[in-house]
């Protein structure tokens, strides 16, 4: 199963804990999901900057300079187990348009009806990949341009399109600008976790793997922030699991906002019986 990481921390920190020294760190992760590591961040002017490799992130010398190298107040980060299209740099994760960054885990089927939608809505170009979830992209794209810029109304129109239209196993994302970040668990079918740090006084120091980048760790530890994963990756008991359906919003000041109940149940909920023999060792993996 693809691993999900998110960090807003309103302020520029370094991410290289969450990414390299914690106990359960993406590239610790990137052990059983082989097919892909991206990273990608908003530098200083608000640039979005993505560096993706079809490698897993325990081997990939680029994703750790890049890991230990960034300083951002946005960053999104994911490892892929490939369910749909293959191990390469156009199907690796965060995808990139308008300016926003976006990365999923799970599956997503009927693959025709949704690119007839896009090609409707004049945004097929958009997708230069085989994945599923360059498509959603695609759709929350294409919404959020229908709705002005509104990114959170354009999302919740794309979800609930998905929701009535295709055959939905997992669809847990994380979108993001360079000041703000949402994130979807839907339905309950894989684990998106969130942890409040913005009293970071509240909780323990981190604790690294080695001792070589303790002055960045200790930035990271007086920083408010506010991070997503797929599984928690600490021992911080302040960790806790999105509902079914919940939808998290994180603003510019960290200001949080939760909602559930606002995309419908699919009316094509997939199993793993539905799947193909690939889906399925995709979204069991480790």
């Amino acid at each position: 199963m693809c691993r999900l990481f998110g960090l807003h921390a309103g302020t520029p920190v370094p991410a290289t804990f969450w990414l390299l020294d914690a106990p359960d760190s993406l590239a610790e992760q990137s052990r059983r999901n082989p097919d892909g590591t991206g990273l990608g961040y908003f530098d200083a002017t608000g640039r979005p900057m993505v560096d993706k490799q079809p490698l897993a992130a325990w081997e990939d010398a680029e994703f750790a300079r890049e890991a230990r190298e960034v300083t951002a107040t946005t960053v999104l980060a994911h490892v892929r187990y490939a369910s749909t299209g293959g191990p390469d740099a156009a199907n690796t994760h965060p995808f990139l348009q308008d300016g926003r960054l976006f990365a999923h885990n799970g599956v997503v089927e009927d693959l025709d009806v949704l690119d007839a939608r896009l090609a409707e809505l004049q945004v097929i170009d958009l997708v230069a990949g085989q994945t599923d979830s360059e498509r959603v992209f695609a759709l929350i794209t294409a919404s959020v341009r229908i709705r002005g810029g509104d990114v959170g109304a354009g999302l919740l129109d794309a979800l609930n399109w998905l929701a009535a239209h295709v055959g939905v196993y997992a669809l847990n994302i994380l979108l993001c600008t360079a000041t703000d970040m949402w994130a979807l668990r839907y339905p309950d079918t894989h684990d998106l976790f969130v942890l409040d740090r913005r009293r970071p006084a509240r909780h323990a120091p981190f604790e690294l793997r080695s001792s070589r980048i303790r002055s960045r760790a200790a930035r990271l530890d007086d920083a408010p922030s506010v991070v997503f994963a797929t599984e928690r990756m600490d021992d911080d008991p302040a960790w806790r699991p999105l509902c079914d359906g919940e939808l998290v919003h994180v603003g510019p000041g960290l200001d949080i906002t939760c909602a559930t109940g606002v995309v419908a149940a699919p009316a094509h909920r997939l199993t793993a019986a539905d799947l193909n023999a690939v889906a399925v060792a995709s979204q069991s993996a480790g």
